[in-house]
Order: structure tokens, then sequence, then C-alpha cells
């Protein structure tokens, strides 16, 4: 590592290597420091110094964020930025910024296949013919058709819309909540908004879509999923903490819940021998959504042209906690 340039550190990943990256940095000019960090204090002692910090997974946290010295910008590898402290990067004047425009479609396309999974009893046929049998895996009635159905979503950010986008050819009704975007907005794409305990009352599907803030954390609960339809089918693709495990881990085994189909859980990895790993109206993904070859692509080149912008001086276009530089 050469001491005299401006340092770009990684704190942790999933990729195979760092090339892209070293690409990047490398005809900048600029150095890469990387590890992949599992304690506040190797974060510390990694962050100390850097110029632009870039993060996947790991808790950047006001004791973490007090300790850069230089920082000039925190960027996520992602959309959701909830793994870092917003507030205290703020108050150092440090920009956090995401890559908010990858993986819109390979999320989207994971919703469109969780619903049509768990409406169609996907899984639970190929392991009843696996196991010998024929004919019907599940009663009649889980057998379910989107023409029949009412969806409901959460969020009408990006991914939200793309949904309403694929869900609309399937003939179901698609009721929305977001109370940030007009409702003409909503109609536009054959929707209709409505409100969230509306949205909860109609939906016999209800998918989650926006991002995990102090508002949504625990969103659906005991309480709120008391209100779904009997039977009815939760899906998250968003953020585990959307969703409070114990409570949906009730609603499942009492059967008010028909199904429930996550990429997402809280905490990950999902601890080993939690009942939801047994639950055969369960589908489980582990947080991959996202994937795609060309989506972590983008991703690794847009996060890794964030930080190399921050440490130049260039304008950073995706700042999600309001500070200006």
């Amino acid at each position: 590592m050469n001491p005299t340039l401006l340092k770009i550190v990684i704190t942790d990943w999933t990729f195979p290597d760092l090339s892209v990256e070293e690409k990047i940095l490398n005809t900048n000019g600029l150095d890469l420091a990387a590890r992949q960090c599992k304690t506040e204090a190797d974060l510390i002692s990694l962050c100390a110094d850097a110029d632009a910090v870039i993060t996947q997974f790991a808790r950047i946290n006001a004791n973490v964020i007090a300790a850069m010295q230089k920082a000039r910008a925190i960027v996520r590898y992602g959309i959701g930025v909830d793994n870092v402290d917003l507030d205290a990067a703020r108050s150092r004047g440090i920009p956090v910024c995401n890559v908010p425009d990858y993986c819109i479609d390979e999320v989207a396309d994971q919703t469109l296949a969780f619903i049509l999974a768990t409406t169609r009893q996907v899984v639970s046929h190929t392991n009843h013919l696996r196991a010998g049998h024929w004919g019907l895996a599940t009663p009649l009635p889980s057998m379910k058709a989107l023409r029949d159905l009412t969806v409901g979503v959460v969020g009408f950010g990006r991914i939200g819309r793309e949904v309403v986008k694929r869900l609309i050819p399937f003939k179901c009704q698609v009721r929305v909540f977001d109370p940030v975007v007009p409702g003409t907005e909503i109609e536009k794409l054959g929707a209709r908004p409505v409100s969230f305990e509306d949205l909860l009352k109609e939906a016999d599907v209800l998918t989650l879509h926006c991002p995990s803030t102090a508002q949504t954390r625990r969103l659906m609960n005991c309480e709120t999923l008391t209100k779904l339809k009997p039977g009815a089918i939760l899906i998250n693709v968003g953020r585990g903490d959307l969703v409070d495990p114990e409570a949906l881990t009730a609603a499942l085994a009492s059967g008010h819940l028909g199904a429930a189909a996550l990429d997402v859980f809280d905490p990950e990895p999902i601890p080993s021998g939690h009942p939801l790993l047994s639950m055969s109206n369960v589908l489980l993904a582990p947080h991959i959504s996202s994937c795609s070859v060309p989506a972590v692509k983008k991703l690794r080149e847009s996060a890794t042209n964030l930080a190399v912008a921050a440490v130049l001086g260039k304008p950073l276009g995706t700042v999600v906690n309001g500070v200006k530089r």
C-alpha cells in the first residue's frame, strides 16, 4: 500500500474478489485497503484513516463513524442503508450514499416468483412428487389464480412500481399504500391507492417494498398481521426488520397466515433451528433477490465510482442523509 495515495476502504464483501473495484481505483490513482471485518474493533481500525468507506453488511455504527478522521463519504453496496448510522454520519458531516437504481428488475422478478410459487404451491408439489406421490399435495383451496386475488403492495418506489407493472397482466386487483406518492401516480399504472388499514383488510397477498426506517421497522407485527385476511400470504423481499419474526411465526403456526415467502430476515442469517425453517408453508431465500451478473457488476462499479467521486471532490448524486459538499 502506498501511504501517499488517497485510500478507499472496503469493510466487507460477498464477491469472489475485488478486481472490479481495484481496476477503477487504480485507474484513478487511488489506494485500496480491504478486510472482512467481523467486529467493531476491526471496523474502527480499518476506517480510522480512510478517505472513503465502502460497506456491504458491516454495522457502521456511531463508534465506527466517530473514529473516522478524514472520511469524505460512506458508500453502501446496495439500496438500503440501515446498517449505517445516518444521524452519526450527518453530525460528522459525512455523506452516506447508496446505489438506488440497481437490481430493480431482479427483485421485482423475485417478488413475482414468490407470489406465483405460494399461490400455485410450486414447492409443495415438487416435494410431493419427489417423495413418490401423485396428485394434489395441498388442499384444493390453497391452489389460487391471481385473477381472483387482491395483491397489496407496500411502497411505490422503483421496485414497487415494477412489481405493479408485472402484476397487472395477471388480472389481479392491485392495491398500493405509499404515504408520500400521489394517488394519481399509482392510478397511472392501473393500481388503486389505499390507506394502510384498508390494504391489510383487502389483501390476499401482501408484499413489502419499503425501506427500513423508524416508521417501518416491525411494520408487520402481532396487531397488523391479525388484521390480514385469514389465509393471506406475506411476501418480504425488502428488509428483514419490516417484520416481527416472533409474530410472523405465531401467525403462520396458528393458520391465520396461509403462507410466507421471505428473502430477508431479522437477524440474518436465520438462526439454526428457527421454526420458520421447518414450516411447509414458508418459502425462504438467503437474501439473493438482487442477484444477476449485470446487477452485481453495476452495483460494484457504481459504489466504487461514488467513493472515487467523493475523494476527488466531485458531486455525489445519491446522498441519503442530507449532507452536502
